[in-house]
């Protein structure tokens, strides 16, 4: 998410309870990045976390002290309300969401909240039974009226003993509410799908035909459509990768299962885009114990064909716009205008997966979208996270051009 943090300043408010000391990551890994981030700490958190240990991570001094009479040379917590482009607010303890709520400025952090104008994410962590008394509750439905975003607690063993809702969720969670703050709601209310992985095709209990696909391409246009507003499934191969915060993910194995669960999800879907790496082919037959070697003979496969999975999606009525990907090692171009037209594509991402630096197992990207107006943009050598952002921008603009399918 580099892209979105760049020359951003987040502001980062820590309050007073144990789960203070995930804040750490959260700054090394807003930091890495490309944020610049400021924190300001209650007196209760210091109690926890020490500045010096935010103060490296960040690079900057912490604000801690309401009259200090350096920061107060010029108003310090203006300075740093007026400066932010985001505020988090992590933990968002109990006593601080009612000290936000009813709009008392009594230390660094509150006088900063009431001060900025940038949006706020708040990030409850406490006692799963301090969250639900109707006092905490009402505050954060005030904070919420404010127009600030509540973050979802994690539920599970808490610190206190109890098991339970109050946990604060993990770094990757938080970073993702915060670039939905700084992002765009252009996609909110719309339902994308969106596929993604390798699938397996089993040749008996133990092996299976699969590719090199890792997923990563899929996954990241998952998580910048639930950042842009959308209302998220993901449709998944076998990965390593965890599910996008927000995102509702389903997971499947093979092409069938893939198309089963793709299919049954179109007809509601406004944009859907296939990621997924599907196998073209599968074991003609499926053994049921486990093929042994025989020294000094080969082993032959009949394969049969799988479905098209995408030109039957595009056969599904609806309005809607469909995305495909081209992952080609020559004749890119060809190959994915050919492909744009034979399967109904409204828009085709067409890449070299021969590049070192691009296509399976990488980070990054370089590929060509193609639409079915001729359109065609060439993106360089981007973040996947990034490409993710160009794809959805274009499926957008296309959706207000295309009519129903029939």
């Amino acid at each position: 998410m580099k892209h979105i943090f760049s020359r951003k300043r987040v502001l980062l408010c820590v309050g007073g309870g144990i789960a203070a000391y995930k804040t750490a990551e959260v700054v090394r890994r807003l930091s890495t990045c490309g944020a610049d981030v400021q924190v300001a700490m209650t007196p209760a958190a210091r109690e926890f976390l020490t500045p010096l240990t935010l103060q490296t991570l960040s690079r900057h001094r912490v604000a801690i002290d309401m009259f200090d009479g350096a920061d107060e040379a010029t108003i310090g917590h203006i300075t740093i309300a007026e400066s932010a482009d985001v505020v988090l607010v992590a933990p968002a303890t109990a006593d601080l969401i009612a000290r936000m709520a009813h709009g008392l400025a009594n230390d660094i952090v509150t006088a900063a909240l009431l001060a900025t104008r940038a949006p706020v994410v708040v990030a409850p962590a406490m006692n799963c039974h301090m969250l639900a008394h109707p006092a905490t509750v009402r505050n954060l439905e005030i904070l919420a009226g404010f127009g600030h975003r509540i973050v979802a607690c994690d539920s599970g063993e808490l610190a206190c003993g109890y098991d339970g809702p109050g946990r604060l969720p993990d770094p990757d969670a938080l970073l993702g509410e915060v670039a939905a703050a700084l992002s765009a709601n252009d996609l909110g209310g719309v339902r994308v799908l969106v596929s993604a992985g390798p699938t397996r095709e089993a040749l008996d209990p133990v092996r299976y035909l699969s590719n090199r696909s890792s997923g990563r391409m899929g996954y990241a246009v998952a998580a910048a459509a639930w950042r842009r507003g959308a209302e998220v499934t993901l449709v998944s191969g076998p990965t390593a990768l965890a599910t996008p915060h927000g995102v509702t993910r389903v997971d499947v194995r093979s092409a069938a299962e893939m198309k089963a669960a793709l299919e049954s999800r179109t007809g509601a879907s406004e944009i859907v885009v296939m990621v997924a790496a599907v196998a073209d082919y599968r074991p003609a037959s499926v053994a049921k114990t486990k093929i042994k070697k025989k020294a000094g003979t080969g082993l032959t496969l009949v394969l049969e064909e799988n479905d098209d999975i995408v030109a039957g999606l595009g056969k599904i009525a609806g309005s809607r716009v469909l995305v495909g990907f081209a992952a080609e090692t020559d004749d890119v171009l060809r190959h994915a205008r050919d492909k744009l037209v034979r399967k109904g594509l409204d828009l085709v991402v067409a890449n070299d997966v021969t590049r070192p630096d691009a296509g399976f197992e990488t980070e990054t990207n370089a590929a060509v979208l193609i639409d079915a107006d001729g359109n065609q943009q060439e993106t360089g050598l981007i973040a996947k996270d990034e490409l993710a952002d160009r794809i959805l921008d274009r499926a957008l603009a296309l959706k207000a051009t295309r009519g129903p399918r029939k």
